[in-house]
């Protein structure tokens, strides 16, 4: 057994013809652990590492459609560069990553060849890997077949690479409220304001319905402020190594037209090097939070003419303001913080059309006059498409959820654009002192409303927009909270 002195402090006395030296407190804590029969262990409790990377994944062959709308929108070039960002944390018992990659939607099937490709180059296991998507709308498909191979590449290469930097490190976490640049979207119309929906019923609440005060009532849910963050430094030098963060705000928009952009995620990170003085190592990343009702429109407020990217670089500033509060108020980081990551797969249903929604939907495709379809509702077209599609689709679709333990902090991954309120359900109930709640995580499978949201109506519960039981959100919570409860039981070596 060799014991080393760390506190060159504490007195020193040789004990009982050993001949070797110890430092006080270690020395009544050796002989306190002999004198009970307990195992003795060395003074150097286990100590995490950590590793940060960039990589850039910039389409290099244009044009390219960038997904997200009901019709093409095609870039022809890039305004600010995309990229997949990588932060790999290591207690000598569990090596996980989180990943964050600039991207609508990276589809499960894509996400899935990604981490076999970094567990076969790295050898983290897979289900260690979370891989999250910012949602921005100007970017390519994942699947796009120009442009697959790169980003595949681009994400296992930043995880790798960040796996190859570890060192030793130590975790912190803080949050701090940005409540100014987020808006629920979807409300209440006074009465006679509300148009049908694309199955030529009536919905209670609309999405993004204008900001008129001569239409809207009132909002339809909340919002969650909160930029949450988690903090990375050097364990000796205490300089910043990487931060991740995560904000409940769908993408900005108004990006240069016809331009590739990673939206406010992407100037997020840019920015955040000189908040923390991070150097050319310091890896920031922006995670989108639950945001599936949420935007940036500021509804019965007029907001002065912006420049394209103008909006972007103001709410990515003030999200980098918050992210610097949320650090400067971290009371200590721990570099003995211990992990634990958990994956569950969840089968759930997919929704089906009724025989009647059905037999709609094909009526509405038959429509060939051009002065008939015009008295179809908005999108009545494109739903009937979608209601066809999932008539033939399957029964059932598998999600995997994960939930991930650093220290005192729980991060939850959901594959959907989750509502705000439901983040806020599994905030207030995880057992953790902190929760960030990730959306758009390990795939996308559309919109995830809450049962009473379902109620209401509007663009997130539409049959074809929303894809699976009605109640998910609840089930999904519910496992969620099951695979916390594990975390926090088992102290984090999951």
């Amino acid at each position: 057994m060799s014991l080393h002195a760390t506190d060159k402090t504490a007195p020193a006395f040789r004990l009982g013809g050993v001949g070797r030296v110890f430092q006080a407190p270690i020395a009544w804590a050796v002989l306190l652990a002999l004198a009970c029969g307990l195992p003795v262990r060395s003074e150097e409790a286990p100590s995490l590492r950590a590793g940060a990377a960039a990589v850039d994944v910039t389409p290099q062959e244009f044009p390219v459609n960038m997904p997200g709308g009901f019709s093409a929108n095609m870039a022809e070039g890039a305004h600010d560069p995309l990229h997949a960002r990588a932060l790999v944390l290591d207690d000598g018992t569990t090596t996980l990553a989180l990943v964050v990659v600039d991207n609508l939607g990276v589809a499960r099937e894509v996400g899935d060849e990604a981490r076999s490709l970094a567990a076969q180059r790295c050898g983290i296991a897979p289900e260690k890997i979370l891989l999250a998507s910012t949602h921005t709308h100007s970017a390519p498909s994942s699947s796009a077949a120009s442009y697959r191979a790169l980003l595949i590449d681009g994400i296992a290469e930043s995880i790798v690479r960040a796996h190859g930097a570890l060192r030793p490190a130590a975790v912190g976490h803080g949050a701090h409220p940005l409540p100014e640049e987020v808006f629920c979207r979807r409300w209440y119309l006074k009465p006679g304001k509300m148009p049908p929906n694309p199955f030529g019923e009536m919905d209670q609440v609309k999405m993004n319905p204008g900001t008129s005060p001569d239409v809207l009532d009132r909002p339809a849910g909340p919002t969650d402020p909160d930029v949450t963050i988690l903090s990375v430094r050097e364990a000796k030098s205490r300089k910043p190594l990487g931060f991740l963060a995560c904000y409940s705000l769908h993408y900005v928009g108004a990006t240069p037209r016809g331009m590739v952009s990673a939206d406010y995620f992407g100037e997020f990170a840019r920015l955040m090097p000189s908040r923390v003085r991070g150097g050319d190592e310091f890896v920031a990343m922006m995670a989108n939070g639950t945001s599936g009702d949420i935007n940036n429109i500021p509804f019965l407020v007029t907001r002065p003419p912006r420049e394209p990217f103008e909006q972007i670089r103001i709410v990515a500033g003030k999200a980098a303001d918050a992210a610097w509060f949320a650090w400067r108020d971290i009371e200590t980081h721990r570099p003995d913080a211990r992990l634990g990551m958990v994956q569950r797969d969840v089968t759930l249903r997919t929704r089906r059309p009724t025989e009647e929604q059905i037999e709609r939907a094909k009526a509405v495709l038959a429509v060939t006059d051009e002065a008939e379809r015009a008295k179809l509702p908005r999108l009545a077209d494109a739903y009937a498409r979608r209601t066809l599609s999932l008539a033939e689709g399957p029964e059932t679709v598998t999600v995997p959820l994960q939930a991930v333990r650093v220290g005192d902090l729980a991060i939850c991954a959901i594959p959907f654009e989750a509502f705000a309120e439901i983040g806020l359900d599994l905030k207030r109930r995880s057992p953790f002192p902190r929760t960030m709640v990730i959306g758009v995580a390990n795939g996308s499978n559309g919109y995830l409303p809450t049962p009473e949201q379902h109620e209401l109506g509007g663009y997130e519960t539409w049959l074809g927009t929303n894809r699976v039981q009605k109640d998910a959100s609840v089930v999904i919570t519910d496992h969620l909270l099951e695979m916390l409860a594990e975390l926090a039981k088992d102290g984090g070596n999951g």
